[in-house]
């Protein structure tokens, strides 16, 4: 039986310590900012952070665990629930303010269609083929379909066997569309991103029923996946503009991912369990409208600032604005559009619920409502 185990603190942490990873690699190693090679304003700052796109791989991760975590004992609805109320508020408020900024100061990033920005609402567009107004918005899609396929392990239960089926036929599912290339798998099963998912999932029943040589088996393997899926994307990343004219080692990511799985392998042991500093929950819940806001907006105020205030000191001014930003928005945006989309949320799942028997069991219990001596009194009066 699973012992109740203390809130895990420091997992918000390390979310928060991902999105800062994302948010220097832009503002750091992308040129789109500066006008000239990002490499010269940051020599030794972008040596390093020309590779901090891995906290994309270190968020995963962390997802596979907490989804699995927060769904256990719910039903589908509640599931859908929370993860629409979780995901959309601040989404919608951050796609509203990044569109009235890149409109006004289009120098960086620019709306292509107003059709398009309509699509982005919806959270669907890379689904559908449509530009992302912000270029952080497509690993949105692919938490969206680990959700959509953890739905149903939700549908059927959440439970240590499901759990467990679901990472292996995910696994080998990434693995045919290795070998036999597919559209529809490859849409679905994102081998680049499956083992941190699957990692996550088997790193959450480790925490909660104990390490054994199965789970073990599942953390292990999925690791050894996730090192050959980020040295194929560093492969696939380094003529980017981030590292035009130079070829890169793979090693600084996969050390970076080898961190993040040492790192949650000790958290679901327990290890940091007497870690309860308040303030890390203020840090995972900015985290998401951070990684929201930070990149196109951010862009935007680094271009127009280049030439007034000395490139690093600049940067740190704008990730401590966006971090005040992310807050603001977390107190005042996400927390009460969430309370309220939940309640509707909910009521439309009562509605659904209410109003999906079979007719035919309605007319069953209109007959049976019926007094049995009442068909004898309409025989006498005729």
């Amino acid at each position: 039986m699973a012992q109740k185990r203390p809130r895990l603190a420091v997992l918000d942490g390390l979310r928060l310590v991902a999105a800062l990873m994302v948010v220097f690699c832009h503002y750091t190693a992308s040129n789109d900012a500066w006008g000239k090679p990002a490499k010269t304003l940051f020599p030794e700052l972008h040596r390093v952070t020309q590779y901090t796109w891995v906290g994309v791989e270190v968020f995963f991760l962390i997802s596979g665990f907490v989804i699995c975590m927060s769904s256990w004992g719910k039903k589908l609805g509640d599931f859908v629930v929370s993860r629409v109320t979780r995901l959309y508020p601040a989404y919608w408020f951050a796609l509203i303010l990044t569109v009235t900024v890149i409109t006004l100061f289009p120098e960086v990033r620019q709306v292509r269609s107003w059709t398009d920005v309509l699509v982005n609402f919806t959270m669907l567009q890379e689904g559908f083929r449509v530009h992302s107004v912000d270029g952080v918005y497509w690993t949105l899609f692919v938490e969206m379909k680990f959700y959509l396929l953890f739905a149903i392990v939700v549908w059927r239960g959440v439970t240590y066997r499901q759990c467990v089926l679901f990472c292996g036929l995910w696994t080998v599912a990434s693995m045919i569309m290795q070998v036999a290339p597919s559209d529809f798998l490859d849409m679905w099963t994102e081998p680049s991103f499956t083992p941190y998912f699957v990692g996550g999932i088997a790193l959450y029943l480790v925490h909660r029923f104990g390490p054994n040589l199965l789970l073990g088996g599942i953390v292990l393997f999925s690791f050894v996946l996730a090192e050959l899926q980020v040295s194929r994307r560093v492969l696939r990343l380094q003529y980017d503009t981030t590292n035009v004219h130079h070829t890169i080692p793979a090693w600084p990511a996969q050390l970076v991912v080898a961190g993040a799985f040492l790192f949650m392998t000790l958290l679901a042991l327990g290890v940091f369990n007497r870690i309860q500093w308040r303030w890390l929950t203020v840090a995972g819940a900015m985290t998401y409208p951070l990684y929201l806001l930070h990149q196109a907006i951010g862009l935007a105020v680094l271009h127009h600032l280049r030439n007034r205030v000395p490139a690093l000191p600049l940067v740190l001014g704008v990730v401590a604005a966006m971090l005040l930003l992310s807050w603001l928005v977390h107190r005042f945006v996400e927390r009460p559009v969430s309370k309220w989309l939940g309640k509707a949320m909910k009521q439309g799942m009562a509605d659904l619920r209410r109003h999906s028997d079979p007719p035919i069991r309605e007319e069953r219990s209109a007959v049976a409502s019926v007094p049995p001596e009442e068909p004898v009194k309409m025989l006498t009066r005729t």
